[in-house]
């Protein structure tokens, strides 16, 4: 059952906020278990299957994937087809914005050459950390296919990119904003993992 709404203070902003949480912690997991078999599903198989994560929350989105493809699918090895690809100095606002800090990009043992790669990550937004991850991906070698796996969608694309797997579309007007709690990322203090959409205090309820 979809958790009633909440007031708190819009981030760095004082602008008070209406959070309203549209997946739980169940929900959250039930969406990745449906990605992990149609990963599976489209690489017919996991012959050649790499998952990388975009930092932060990306890559424990694909860690967690990979965990659950290798319990379905024993003979995939998350030692040799997971990995995490930071994309902080191919962003197309790196002069706008500093304050990203650079995470290690950190490949599986037999690279990504004619591998079929999956990307993963939390929120498809703009579509611009993608383009990113793509200039990223061609400075470590060649993939034969890249896919993208998001958490959650929440449209209003700037570049043609698409998702292959999407746990969620959330249709979101422009003065809202998407945050994914994980307890990888957020831990006991962040509470229960959960995706809440954060909403002008006052603004009409979606729901």
């Amino acid at each position: 059952m979809r958790e009633p709404s909440e007031s708190i203070e819009g981030p760095g902003t004082g602008t008070p906020r209406r959070a309203r949480v549209i997946l739980d912690a169940a929900d959250v997991d039930r969406a990745l278990t449906r990605i992990s078999h149609e990963i599976v599903e489209a690489n017919k198989g996991t012959d050649g299957l790499v998952l990388l994560g975009i930092p932060r929350r990306g890559y424990p989105l694909a860690r967690r994937i990979a965990e659950k493809i290798a319990r379905s699918y024993p003979g995939f090895d998350p030692a040799e087809g997971l990995g995490q690809l930071d994309v902080t100095m191919y962003r197309d606002d790196l002069r706008r914005s500093t304050s990203r800090t650079p995470m290690p990009t950190q490949l599986p043992p037999r690279g990504i050459d004619r591998r079929n790669v999956v990307l993963v990550d939390d929120v498809l937004y703009s579509g611009r950390t993608i383009r990113a991850a793509l200039d990223a991906m061609a400075d470590f070698g060649r993939p034969a296919v890249v896919r993208l796996a998001v958490l959650i969608d929440r449209g209003h694309r700037q570049l043609p990119i698409r998702a292959d797997h999407v746990g969620k579309n959330l249709p979101t007007s422009l003065d809202e904003s998407v945050k994914v709690y994980l307890e990888e990322i957020d831990g006991a203090a962040g509470g229960p993992d959960r995706v809440q959409i954060l909403a002008p205090a006052g603004s009409e309820d979606r729901s």
